[in-house]
């Protein structure tokens, strides 16, 4: 929006130029988003706190997160509004790539926030708290995959093929399911990845500050992606596909980037508030998108490596458990369990780490994932 009130002015008065420079906006849509994460957060937690809209602590997790369940939830608004607001002041308005990438984010804060406020209501009314039946939740992260999906199929954002994506390490290498007559294939790829990353940073947020500081270190990196593969030159140097317009996706990420640091003001241990579901399938959204729009889906893996195998410790967990109940009986499955408690996180504190050490680690875990994929740049 801003580059379209200032940036025409530029003749007039110089320093306006600096409104046509990619990087120039992206820096300044992450400083804006820390700024009204400063603004509406002591706002926002406030009225949580007036509302009683309590932290629901979920079964199964350690001993010592009983007292969280006085701490405000649904700190997700704060993140929501801390992306929107920088975003579309910093964006071009033109470009679908950031529109999409936003619709996703905020359908995805929907979802959550509909499952925090049923929580919440159920808890109130004295029953079983589980928030929006586990089938309807899911179905609307997978509604929201496939819309992604078929939109892009079908209205490709540039000249690659719409059903395609990459591989990291390989240079110029499309994978185009066209090629064996099954485009369609693509759709419930998408879909997968979408639902994944949703729940992946679902699933993470489990400790103060754990997946607001891994999701700030994800979408840095797929800042400079995004950047590199919007411009001709960066593209070809780094032999990667240039993505044209892609590279105003740099203004949503750290945007993104800002509101996570914003938000861990008041994550931090001992966290004030939490983002409940309403933050963490927002940003799950939010990093299924970029990876989705830059194809860069198998790219993920690497850049939320964390969120990877906090996601998969919950499903070896169940699947080892299902397979010794079965086998060897209940009580059996119950004493050899693969991890002390899954998610990842909690195995750890319960092995003796402190909630604070966890985190930290976890987060020098997901820098040096976002090494190995920002490696990925050159090791073609």
């Amino acid at each position: 929006m801003l580059y379209y009130f200032l940036y025409p002015f530029r003749q007039h008065f110089g320093p306006f130029r600096v409104f046509g420079y990619l990087s120039f906006r992206a820096a300044g849509a992450a400083v804006t988003a820390l700024l009204v994460a400063f603004v509406v957060g002591p706002m926002i937690v406030r009225w949580l706190q007036r509302m009683q809209i309590h932290q629901v602590v979920r079964e199964g997790t350690p001993d010592s997160h009983a007292s969280k369940g006085t701490t405000p939830t649904m700190g997700g608004l704060i993140i929501l509004a801390a992306t929107l607001v920088p975003t579309l002041l910093w964006m071009r308005l033109e470009n679908r790539y950031v529109w999409l990438a936003l619709a996703v984010t905020l359908l995805m804060g929907a979802i959550g926030f509909l499952d925090d406020f049923l929580k919440l209501k159920q808890k109130r009314e004295g029953r079983e708290n589980r928030g929006l039946v586990e089938r309807y939740k899911l179905a609307g992260q997978v509604t929201i995959g496939f819309a992604l999906a078929v939109y892009i199929w079908k209205a490709p954002l540039n000249a690659l093929p719409g059903a395609s994506t990459t591989l990291p390490f390989l240079k110029y290498m499309l994978v185009v399911p066209a090629t064996i007559g099954a485009a369609w294939l693509y759709v419930p790829f998408v879909t997968f990845v979408m639902t994944a990353t949703s729940n992946a940073v679902n699933l993470t947020d489990g400790l103060d500050g754990l997946a607001a500081g891994l999701m700030a270190i994800a979408m840095a990196t797929f800042a400079i992606f995004a950047y590199a593969m919007g411009r001709t030159d960066a593209s070809s140097y780094l032999q990667l596909f240039y993505l044209r317009d892609a590279g105003e996706l740099t203004v949503f990420c750290t945007a993104v980037f800002g509101a996570s640091v914003g938000f861990l003001w008041y994550n931090a241990h001992p966290a004030q508030v939490f983002m409940g579901d309403t933050g963490a399938l927002a940003l799950g959204g939010a990093l299924g998108a970029v990876a989705i729009l830059l194809k860069s889906e198998f790219l993920v893996v690497f850049v939320g490596g964390v969120f990877v195998a906090e996601t998969t410790s919950v499903l070896v967990q169940r699947l080892v458990f299902k397979y010794r109940r079965r086998r060897y009986g209940l009580a059996y499955a119950q004493q050899h369990r693969v991890f002390l408690r899954a998610p990842l996180h909690h195995h750890f504190e319960l092995k003796g780490w402190p909630e604070t050490q966890v985190v930290v680690r976890f987060w020098i875990l997901g820098i040096l994932c976002a090494f190995v994929a920002l490696s990925t740049l050159k090791l073609r």
